[in-house]
């Protein structure tokens, strides 16, 4: 009762099926947490080797590689834990602290992609002023922009929901703990939760969407006054598979968040956390890093000096 609360603990159902299905799922969920991790850890450790990707660009990409190490470790690992059904119980407090960090995370991202996109703006389109405008300092300023607005902006979400109240049933059908599930467990009034997680949504998603959007505009007209025809289709190129990542993102984020009340269908939501969680942190490396030709090098560089 300390919490406001007489449920002490919830019970994660996870996904329904049989068991076969479950450890199939399992299965999957390894895999791709292992490549994920892997992937990003590598990039980092490429990065902070090879002193000719000691760039803005490079600074950005390894704090998003950073970030999403941390966004599927909070996931995942409790998510086969409750798909092997060993630990489906989680407290609540532990609930909220996963809750924050997920959400903070999620938040951090978005500014960080939005920073991203920015930068790539002031690449292409004042590539002789680029490296006087993105100075280290202003990099260094823009990343901990990123991460200090992405965790102060769900301090609010994550102590109005330390206050609600739980009487029963305790039972969350998902593999984690989000806002839409503890709303639709609350017996006490919900609405100040819900217009702050709306709120709060259309400042970071909506805003920081926004931003990307309008820099990409910018990016790509000013591809299309390229003069070499091989110069564009490499630049469509990229410019493309990053705003699929973008896309992906932002569209399943402000479906989860940017709504005034409540989704009622919490198994498309918990559909859509799947994509969120598990599949877009194994997609940003290969769409952002892997596919770069100075990464291609370092790569090389790397693998043939272990030889």
């Amino acid at each position: 009762m300390e919490n406001g609360t007489s449920v002490e603990e919830f019970i994660l159902l996870g996904f329904p099926g049989t068991r076969h299905f479950r450890v199939c799922l399992v299965v999957v969920f390894a895999l791709t947490y292992s490549l994920t991790v892997t992937c990003n850890a590598s990039i980092i450790a490429l990065v902070w080797m090879t002193k000719n990707l000691h760039t803005p660009m490079y600074f950005f990409l390894c704090n998003l590689s950073f970030l999403e190490i941390w966004y599927t470790t909070g996931v995942v690992p409790k998510a086969i834990g409750v798909m092997l059904g060993s630990s489906q119980t989680i407290s609540f407090n532990v609930c909220i602290l996963q809750l924050f960090f997920l959400l903070s995370l999620g938040s951090t991202e978005c500014f960080l992609l939005s920073v991203m996109a920015y930068d790539r703006y002031l690449a292409i389109c004042y590539p002789l002023r680029y490296s006087s405008i993105m100075s280290s300092v202003l990099s260094a300023r823009l990343v901990l922009s990123s991460w200090l607005g992405g965790f102060l902006s769900i301090s609010l979400l994550a102590f109005l929901t330390s206050r609600l109240m739980f009487c029963g049933p305790d039972v969350i059908s998902h593999f984690l703990c989000d806002i839409d599930s503890c709303l639709a467990l609350s017996c006490s009034d919900t609405w100040p939760l819900e217009m702050a997680t709306f709120l709060v949504s259309i400042i970071v998603v909506v805003a920081s969407c926004v931003v990307t959007l309008i820099s990409y505009m910018y990016i790509i007209s000013s591809i299309l006054r390229m003069q070499s025809a091989h110069g564009r289709k490499k630049a469509f190129s990229t410019c493309s598979a990053h705003l699929s990542v973008v896309t992906i993102w932002y569209g399943s984020t402000m479906f989860l968040y940017v709504k005034p009340s409540a989704q009622k269908s919490l198994n498309l939501n918990k559909l859509v956390n799947t994509f969120n969680t598990v599949v877009t942190p194994l997609l940003n490396p290969f769409i952002y890093t892997l596919r770069n030709k100075d990464v291609k090098e370092a790569l090389g560089q790397a693998f043939t000096f272990q030889k």
